[in-house]
Protein backbone atom coordinates (compact mmCIF):
# COMPACT_ATOMS: atom_id res chain seq x y z
CA UNK A 1 0.00 0.00 0.00
CA UNK A 2 1.33 3.45 -0.83
CA UNK A 3 0.08 6.81 0.31
CA UNK A 4 -1.81 7.11 -3.00
CA UNK A 5 -3.59 3.73 -2.99
CA UNK A 6 -7.22 3.73 -1.86
CA UNK A 7 -7.59 2.35 1.64
CA UNK A 8 -9.65 -0.79 2.23
CA UNK A 9 -11.15 1.03 5.22
CA UNK A 10 -12.04 4.48 6.50
CA UNK A 11 -12.02 6.04 9.95
CA UNK A 12 -14.08 8.86 11.37
CA UNK A 13 -15.25 10.07 14.77
CA UNK A 14 -18.93 9.93 15.68
CA UNK A 15 -20.84 12.62 17.60
CA UNK A 16 -19.54 11.13 20.89
CA UNK A 17 -15.88 11.25 19.81
CA UNK A 18 -15.60 7.49 19.30
CA UNK A 19 -13.66 6.09 16.37
CA UNK A 20 -15.82 4.44 13.74
CA UNK A 21 -14.22 1.96 11.33
CA UNK A 22 -15.83 1.29 7.94
CA UNK A 23 -14.34 -1.76 6.23
CA UNK A 24 -14.32 -2.69 2.54
CA UNK A 25 -17.08 -5.27 3.10
CA UNK A 26 -19.42 -2.47 4.20
CA UNK A 27 -19.43 -3.22 7.91
CA UNK A 28 -19.22 -0.48 10.49
CA UNK A 29 -17.49 -0.88 13.86
CA UNK A 30 -18.17 1.83 16.45
CA UNK A 31 -15.73 2.48 19.28
CA UNK A 32 -12.60 0.88 17.85
CA UNK A 33 -9.27 1.68 19.46
CA UNK A 34 -5.77 1.34 18.01
CA UNK A 35 -3.52 -1.05 19.93
CA UNK A 36 0.17 -1.29 19.16
CA UNK A 37 1.44 -4.84 18.59
CA UNK A 38 4.73 -4.12 20.38
CA UNK A 39 4.31 -0.77 22.14
CA UNK A 40 7.65 -0.77 23.90
CA UNK A 41 9.99 -2.62 21.56
CA UNK A 42 8.52 -1.43 18.22
CA UNK A 43 6.23 1.55 18.91
CA UNK A 44 6.15 2.61 15.26
CA UNK A 45 5.39 -0.91 14.01
CA UNK A 46 2.20 -2.86 13.37
CA UNK A 47 -1.03 -2.15 15.17
CA UNK A 48 -4.55 -3.45 15.38
CA UNK A 49 -7.90 -1.69 15.49
CA UNK A 50 -9.81 -3.45 18.24
CA UNK A 51 -13.54 -3.28 18.93
CA UNK A 52 -15.09 -2.60 22.34
CA UNK A 53 -15.43 -6.36 22.83
CA UNK A 54 -11.63 -6.76 22.55
CA UNK A 55 -11.74 -8.47 19.15
CA UNK A 56 -9.50 -7.33 16.36
CA UNK A 57 -11.35 -5.60 13.53
CA UNK A 58 -8.38 -4.61 11.33
CA UNK A 59 -4.64 -5.33 11.28
CA UNK A 60 -2.35 -2.58 9.97
CA UNK A 61 1.11 -3.93 9.23
CA UNK A 62 2.78 -0.60 8.41
CA UNK A 63 0.97 2.42 9.86
CA UNK A 64 3.67 4.76 8.53
CA UNK A 65 2.55 3.95 4.99
CA UNK A 66 -1.04 5.08 5.59
CA UNK A 67 -2.19 8.35 4.04
CA UNK A 68 -1.64 11.33 6.34
CA UNK A 69 -5.32 11.72 7.27
CA UNK A 70 -5.82 8.11 8.46
CA UNK A 71 -2.41 8.05 10.14
CA UNK A 72 -3.24 11.31 11.93
CA UNK A 73 -6.52 9.97 13.34
CA UNK A 74 -4.75 6.83 14.61
CA UNK A 75 -1.82 8.76 16.09
CA UNK A 76 -4.19 11.19 17.81
CA UNK A 77 -6.10 8.30 19.40
CA UNK A 78 -2.88 6.55 20.45
CA UNK A 79 -1.58 9.75 22.06
CA UNK A 80 -4.84 10.11 23.95
CA UNK A 81 -4.65 6.52 25.27
CA UNK A 82 -0.93 6.12 25.85
CA UNK A 83 0.15 8.04 28.88
CA UNK A 84 3.48 6.60 30.00
CA UNK A 85 5.59 9.14 31.86
CA UNK A 86 9.27 8.29 32.33
CA UNK A 87 10.54 8.16 35.91
CA UNK A 88 13.77 10.14 36.12
CA UNK A 89 14.26 10.11 39.91
CA UNK A 90 12.76 8.47 42.99
CA UNK A 91 12.47 11.29 45.51
CA UNK A 92 10.85 9.45 48.41
CA UNK A 93 9.38 6.04 49.25
CA UNK A 94 7.00 5.79 52.22
CA UNK A 95 7.91 2.23 53.14
CA UNK A 96 9.88 -0.68 51.71
CA UNK A 97 6.89 -3.00 51.99
CA UNK A 98 3.79 -2.75 49.85
CA UNK A 99 1.55 -0.91 49.51
CA UNK A 100 4.03 1.91 49.27
CA UNK A 101 3.64 5.56 48.26
CA UNK A 102 6.35 6.84 45.95
CA UNK A 103 7.14 10.44 45.16
CA UNK A 104 8.90 10.56 41.80
CA UNK A 105 10.16 13.10 39.28
CA UNK A 106 9.07 12.21 35.76
CA UNK A 107 9.58 13.78 32.36
CA UNK A 108 6.19 15.41 32.95
CA UNK A 109 6.79 16.71 36.48
CA UNK A 110 6.75 15.49 40.06
CA UNK A 111 3.97 13.12 41.12
CA UNK A 112 2.97 10.64 43.78
CA UNK A 113 1.98 7.08 42.98
CA UNK A 114 0.96 4.05 45.04
CA UNK A 115 2.65 0.73 44.35
CA UNK A 116 0.26 -2.06 45.42
CA UNK A 117 2.73 -4.94 45.21
CA UNK A 118 6.20 -5.82 44.03
CA UNK A 119 4.61 -7.56 41.03
CA UNK A 120 3.66 -4.08 39.78
CA UNK A 121 7.30 -3.60 38.72
CA UNK A 122 7.99 -5.48 35.47
CA UNK A 123 11.29 -5.89 33.67
CA UNK A 124 11.05 -4.96 30.00
CA UNK A 125 14.46 -6.10 28.87
CA UNK A 126 17.92 -4.93 29.76
CA UNK A 127 17.46 -2.61 32.70
CA UNK A 128 14.22 -1.03 31.49
CA UNK A 129 11.26 -1.29 33.88
CA UNK A 130 7.55 -0.63 33.85
CA UNK A 131 6.03 0.48 37.18
CA UNK A 132 2.22 0.31 37.32
CA UNK A 133 0.50 2.35 40.01
CA UNK A 134 -2.73 1.55 41.85
CA UNK A 135 -4.73 3.39 39.15
CA UNK A 136 -3.24 1.29 36.35
CA UNK A 137 -1.03 4.08 35.00
CA UNK A 138 2.25 2.74 33.66
CA UNK A 139 5.44 4.65 34.41
CA UNK A 140 8.58 3.69 32.48
CA UNK A 141 12.14 3.63 33.71
CA UNK A 142 14.09 3.59 30.46
CA UNK A 143 17.33 2.38 32.05
CA UNK A 144 17.52 1.82 35.81
CA UNK A 145 21.32 2.02 35.61
CA UNK A 146 21.12 5.69 34.61
CA UNK A 147 19.13 6.72 37.69
CA UNK A 148 21.03 8.61 40.37
CA UNK A 149 22.58 6.51 43.15
CA UNK A 150 19.89 7.22 45.74
CA UNK A 151 17.09 6.38 43.29
CA UNK A 152 18.81 3.08 42.38
CA UNK A 153 19.14 2.14 46.06
CA UNK A 154 15.46 2.85 46.72
CA UNK A 155 14.39 0.91 43.63
CA UNK A 156 16.62 -2.10 44.44
CA UNK A 157 14.65 -2.67 47.65
CA UNK A 158 11.63 -3.56 45.49
CA UNK A 159 13.37 -5.70 42.86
Amino acid sequence: MTAHDPLPFSLRRDAHGRLVLHTADGSEHVGVVPVRAFPLSAPEGALSLVGPDGRERLWIEQPARLPAEARGVIEEELARREFAPVIEQLIEVSTFSTPSTWTVRTDRGTTTLVLKGEEDIRRLGGSALLVTDSHGIGYRIADARTLDRRSRRLLERFL
